[in-house]
């Protein structure tokens, strides 16, 4: 019977997704306010306290950060080897990985800073081959669509992976830009030795600066642009040379304090 680990913060969708994965003959395993949330609707759940035998400590800094957590994620289910040690050690194989990371960009704090929810999402993206991972919401449907289908893929799950690598990516971005902006070191502050910079992507455009070409437009993540509240009244989807093309004359419109016309 395969294993799903659930550990969100937003728990949107959650109770749904795991309705459809028991349904599909899943395994439920959980910890805190999420195995909470599913055992309040009667749904069976293991809290992974039971399959680690120690509860959180260091005030939940420490919950899933367990071999018999990573082994089950990490697992090579193919090398005969990895197998006689999971036997050894009494490890169960956790096949799909449901996490999404405490919402560290719009309230940094030290204590935000996720550490377990990261972890097990890079483990079960780097071993694709034989876990999935979920760390979008939007995914849920489509994941158990695959499911109830039979054809959870690996091609599939290495799609999951690149977005889940993308995802831990930029959380580690914004934490260490936050941590850039507290140091005393007002250089580093203001011109950092190392800068990332962490973008998603508003709309695909028409195509990019040829008509050969594809293209996107991106925005940094929680930063409101008037872009955001601009609606395209007709024409075709805006190409790469329109948006620069709307960007100019917003400027040269921003430029008037009395109303204007450019």
């Amino acid at each position: 019977m395969p294993r799903a680990l659930l550990s969100v913060y937003d728990k949107t969708g959650i109770i749904e997704f795991a309705t459809a994965l028991h349904n599909c003959g899943w395994t439920l395993v959980s910890s805190g306010g999420t195995a909470a949330a599913i055992a309040a609707t009667g749904l069976p759940v293991t809290d992974v306290a039971d399959i680690t035998g120690l509860g959180p400590i260091l005030d939940h800094r420490v919950v899933t950060l367990h071999p018999k957590v990573h082994g089950g994620i990490l697992a090579d289910r193919d090398n005969a080897d990895h197998v006689a040690e999971m036997k050894l050690h009494g490890i169960e194989g956790i096949d799909l990985v449901v996490v999404n990371l405490y919402p560290f960009a719009s309230n940094p704090s030290i204590e935000l800073i996720d550490i377990g929810g990261p972890a097990m999402v890079r483990a079960a993206a780097k071993n694709y081959a034989h876990v999935g991972v979920v760390v979008d919401t939007a995914d849920y449907e489509d994941v158990i669509e695959m499911i109830e289908g039979g054809f959870f893929t690996i091609d599939a799950r290495r799609r999951l992976a690149q977005k889940a690598f993308r995802i831990t990516s930029s959380y580690d971005a914004a934490i260490a830009s936050w941590m850039a902006e507290e140091t005393s070191d007002r250089e580093d502050a203001t011109v950092p030795p190392i800068l990332t910079l962490v973008a998603e992507r508003a709309e695909v455009l028409r195509y990019g600066e040829n008509p050969h070409q594809t293209g996107a437009r991106y925005r940094l993540p929680g930063v409101e642009s008037w872009w955001d509240a601009a609606v395209q009244l007709n024409g075709k989807e805006m190409s790469y040379l329109n948006v620069l093309d709307t960007e100019a004359a917003w400027q040269l419109v921003s430029r008037f304090d009395q109303p204007a016309a450019v």
